[in-house]
C-alpha cells in the first residue's frame, strides 16, 4: 500500500501563495500519475491537476491555469503544488493521489491511494 503524506496548508489572503507538497512511500517511477484534488465545503471533489512520473505531460483543471503549477522531484519521492493568486473559494482540503494505472489519470476512481489531506483557507 502506497503511503502520501501531504503538507503547506495554511491560511493566506486572497491573492496570496501557498505550496504542497507529498511525500509517497514508494518511489514515483512505480506509480503512473499524481494527482491533487481539492474538497471545498458544499462542492464536489475535483482533481486540480496531475504529472506523470513517467514524462513531463501535466493536467490543470482550467480554472488553476496560470496560477498552479505541479511538479515533482523523484529523488525526494515528493510531488509539489505550487498556487499563486489564490482565490477564497479555492477553500478547502487539498489531497494527493496516486495511481499505478495508464490510460485514465483524469478519472479519480483510478486513484487508488490517497493521503489525509492538507488544509487549506483562503481569506477575502
Amino acid at each position: 500500500q502506497v503511503q502520501l503524506v501531504e503538507s503547506g496548508g495554511g491560511s493566506v489572503q486572497a491573492g496570496g501563495s501557498l505550496s504542497l507538497t507529498c511525500v509517497a512511500s514508494v518511489r514515483l517511477y512505480e506509480l503512473t500519475f499524481i494527482g491533487w484534488f481539492r474538497q471545498s465545503p458544499g462542492k464536489e471533489r475535483e482533481q486540480v491537476a496531475h504529472i506523470s512520473t513517467r514524462s513531463s505531460d501535466t493536467f490543470y483543471v482550467d480554472s488553476v491555469k496560470g496560477r498552479f503549477t505541479i511538479s515533482r522531484d523523484n529523488a525526494r519521492r515528493t510531488v509539489y503544488l505550487h498556487m499563486n493568486d489564490l482565490k477564497p473559494e479555492e477553500t478547502g482540503m487539498y489531497y494527493c493521489a496516486a495511481t499505478s494505472a495508464w490510460g485514465a489519470p483524469l478519472d479519480d476512481s483510478s486513484y487508488t491511494s490517497w493521503g489525509q489531506g492538507t488544509r487549506v483557507t483562503v481569506s477575502a
